[in-house]
């Protein structure tokens, strides 16, 4: 274990994995369940996505054992036409739904070129990114959304009534890294805000609006107020449209219906929305993606902006930082740690480190 500073310390993702899949499984949760939940939290700090990373065991362990959450919910599909189908999970955890979901979306895509699938019945499901890249192993366009509980204040207005509800896109490429884009329709998340205040670093202009709706850089108080949309009016009606493809089409709860960040989520309330696009139902593959490398290295190629020293594309920076961490270790704060060591202590679990 080497040490950066004084709070974070480099831990191999590998023994992270195990130890926090043994975790999950104490908490109920099947072997593969436990293992498929570690693993999306894991890879979210291998991407750097600190926020939805193992910062979120204490929070999950709280869920399924304290909150409502079946840790052996097991989803299923409730309304199958075509190329559409609806998934309740079971109250599982979000992830276990989710995943479930986009395994289906692929798996129909094989045969209808394009397949979607609705999410009602779930929680939390993490990092979407990890269920969009699912379908780049196939030859396919991955498209995960969610729903979130309501953090995030309309455009001019100074009331916490739409969730963030990210979108995640993961486009295959031949040689080139593949293209993702993983984001919230809010300048920032309260899991970043949560890591910057762990890590004493200051909170950027434009993120966060205390509790009266005005613009702060208070950590306390922007986790106490709500998160400001990004790209002002287009970042409200693009986290409007994420939510009603989660929630409309699902029939699940939306927006304030779900909870409160005071109150906390509904359990088993949740709800997803993934699309998977068979590549060679539109173009032939090695064709289509020799073109996406031609476009990502022509902004590869693209003059510099003063001060610029490399220009990268959706999904580059993570990807490049995934194999540092590999190599090198995951970095945790000292407050990840303690949440962590606090789990294993409870489910006596050998601590990594």
């Amino acid at each position: 274990m080497s040490v950066e500073g004084e709070t974070e310390a480099r831990l191999p993702a590998g023994l992270l994995r195990v130890a926090v899949t043994a975790v999950f499984e104490r908490c109920g949760m099947s072997p593969d369940d436990a293992g498929l939940l570690a693993d999306t939290l894991v890879e979210a700090d291998l991407r750097a996505v600190h926020s939805h990373g193992l910062l979120r065991v204490p929070e999950y362990v709280k869920k399924l054992t304290a909150d409502g959450v079946n840790p052996q919910g097991r989803p299923h599909i409730v309304r199958d036409e075509g190329a559409c189908l609806v998934v309740d999970g079971g109250n599982s955890m979000g992830q276990i739904g989710a995943a479930f979901a986009m395994e289906q979306a692929i798996a129909r895509a094989v045969t209808t070129g394009v397949a979607a699938v609705a999410v009602r019945g779930s929680n939390h499901c993490g990092a979407m990114a990890w269920f969009a890249c699912q379908t780049l192993p196939h030859d396919m366009i991955g498209i995960a959304t969610s729903n979130a509980l309501p953090t995030m204040a309309p455009w001019g207005s100074a009331e916490r009534i739409l969730g963030i509800n990210p979108l995640a896109i993961a486009i295959p490429t031949d040689e080139e890294l593949p293209l993702v884009y993983d984001g919230a329709f809010s300048m920032s998340a309260h899991g970043k805000i949560r890591i910057l205040q762990q890590q004493g670093k200051p909170l950027p202009e434009g993120w966060a609006l205390d509790i009266e709706g005005r613009p702060t850089t208070d950590h306390a108080a922007a986790l106490a107020g709500m998160l400001a949309p990004v790209g002002g009016a287009k970042g409200t009606a693009l986290a409007l449209m994420m939510g009603i493809l989660s929630c409309h089409l699902s029939g699940a709860l939306y927006g304030t219906e779900l909870g409160s960040l005071e109150a906390g989520p509904i359990p088993g309330e949740d709800s997803h929305f993934m699309l998977a696009l068979r590549v060679s139902a539109f173009e032939e593959p090695a064709r289509f993606k020799s073109r996406v490398d031609a476009a990502i290295r022509e902004i590869h190629a693209s003059r510099p902006a003063e001060g610029v020293d490399r220009i990268y594309v959706p999904g580059e920076p993570e990807w490049l930082r995934r194999q540092e961490y590999i190599r090198d270790g995951v970095p945790l704060t000292a407050a990840v740690r303690d949440g962590l060591e606090t789990a294993f202590a409870r489910f006596q679990v050998t601590c990594p480190w």
